[in-house]
């Protein structure tokens, strides 16, 4: 998903745009991990970037999303953009450890 999200519409209250917003990208981050993993991977992870817009949009974690929307708010930004995307990625195996 790359994708500007306009934070002004003629209808909409900002509030309910907002959780609309959010709403769209809990459901694509949902549709994303549903899919089917390729061989020899065992989740999906996603590398994200966000900013007012995308030439300086910078890397954030998928935890952090909802933080910078809600700052994107408070800044009073007329939009911001948002990059999701998703790798399938295997878990690093653990070394042993002998507990005497």
């Amino acid at each position: 998903m790359k994708k500007t999200f306009a934070l002004t519409h003629p209808k909409l209250q900002p509030a309910r745009l907002v959780d609309a917003i959010k709403h769209d990208i809990k459901k694509y981050l949902a549709r994303e991990r549903r899919k089917q993993l390729p061989a020899g991977a065992d989740y999906w992870t996603f590398d994200c970037r966000f900013g007012a817009s995308q030439d300086v949009a910078k890397k954030i974690f998928t935890s952090e999303i909802n933080k910078h929307i809600d700052a994107a708010v408070e800044q009073q930004l007329d939009a911001f953009y948002v990059e999701i995307l998703a790798k399938a990625c295997q878990h690093a195996p653990r070394a042993d450890e002998n507990l005497e």
